[in-house]
């Protein structure tokens, strides 16, 4: 089963995102949800929010009830249930489940809302293992996905069709994109459950500050990954959402790539970790490539902005200030 992905990205002559918009961010406490929220505070729209605590976005009915009375312009839904290879491998069903529930919820409450405009955020592992590289959005259910990640990726899928059959039954503005690995202020450091960007941060810190020789990490470090910044993936989205008005997904991410290797190596500089590094390879390393052809957006106008060494430090920065700001 192939997708029809037609043409060139469909560029709206005028913003659809107007001036000053409401703007409801689903998810504004993770990673990509707080970026989101600045991005959309700093071009003067207005961020509605609503914390876990008093609006679980699996329950449909308290969802609906909430878009009703808030009467958002606009919808992004970043919220999900995610993690890296640990975390999917060990619990699938709520990876798949917390993820469909989320998305029936969202989307359907916020088309019996009447929000005329939304941006589903899916991810770039709903693409075949596989898959030719770059990846273009056509490659989309050409293939098996990685098992490692499957439950998470087919959740993913379920939500591009579900926005694109509000679109063709309904008319519904409704959008959806595919963000490469992502990393920034906010991320996840818990080991167990983060992706491997963070987690490779936590780890040669922990081991500089622990005097250890040696790190040991998963996988040959062969793979090859691509990573943008959230800050970039955040202007990525409000440039799709005053732009663009299509069927298909749009691939978010940077346009280059390295090997985890070459990653750890970068990370172990801004580190200042002194040890070595060596590699589990009885571990699975997944997906052997996973970078996005990111044409479509690169013809609306997008350029990221910040270098990915520069985003490390950053991020590293950002880290050990909420470290130190717990203790």
């Amino acid at each position: 089963m192939t997708t029809d992905l037609p043409g060139p990205p469909q560029e709206s002559v005028r913003p659809l995102l107007r001036s000053g918009a409401r703007v409801f961010v689903a998810g504004h406490r993770g990673l990509v949800g707080s970026a989101l929220v600045r991005r959309l505070t700093a071009e003067g729209h207005e961020v509605i929010t609503r914390d876990r605590a008093h609006l679980d976005l699996r329950d449909a009915g308290r969802t609906e009830a909430f878009l009703r009375e808030a009467r958002p312009d606009a919808v992004v839904l970043a919220a999900a249930r995610v993690g890296g290879i640990m975390a999917n491998s060990t619990h699938p069903v709520q990876f798949l489940e917390d993820n469909l529930r989320i998305q029936l919820s969202v989307v359907a409450g916020a088309h019996a809302a009447g929000v005329e405009r939304l941006l589903f955020l899916g991810s770039s592992c709903i693409y075949p293992r596989l898959a030719p590289q770059p990846i273009p959005e056509s490659a989309l259910l050409t293939g098996a996905l990685e098992p490692s990640n499957e439950a998470y990726a087919l959740a993913k899928i379920a939500g591009i069709v579900q926005t694109r059959s509000y679109r063709r039954q309904y008319g519904a503005s409704y959008i959806s994109a595919m963000p490469t690995n992502l990393y920034g202020p906010g991320d996840n450091f818990d080991l167990e459950t983060s992706h491997v960007l963070p987690a490779l941060i936590r780890r040669f810190h922990e081991a500089r500050r622990d005097g250890s020789s040696a790190v040991t990490l998963w996988g040959s470090g062969s793979p090859r990954r691509e990573f943008l910044h959230v800050d970039d993936l955040a202007a990525a989205c409000l440039l799709l959402l005053d732009r663009y008005d299509g069927d298909d997904p749009v691939n978010i991410g940077c346009g280059n790539d390295l090997t985890i290797r070459e990653l750890a190596e970068k990370i172990r500089d801004v580190t200042e970790f002194q040890g070595a590094v060596e590699w589990d390879t009885t571990k699975p390393d997944g997906t052997p490539r996973k970078l996005l052809d990111i044409s479509r957006l690169t013809a609306l106008g997008f350029t990221p902005r910040i270098a990915l060494r520069d985003g490390i430090a950053q991020t590293y920065a950002w880290w050990l200030e909420q470290r130190t700001a717990q203790l």
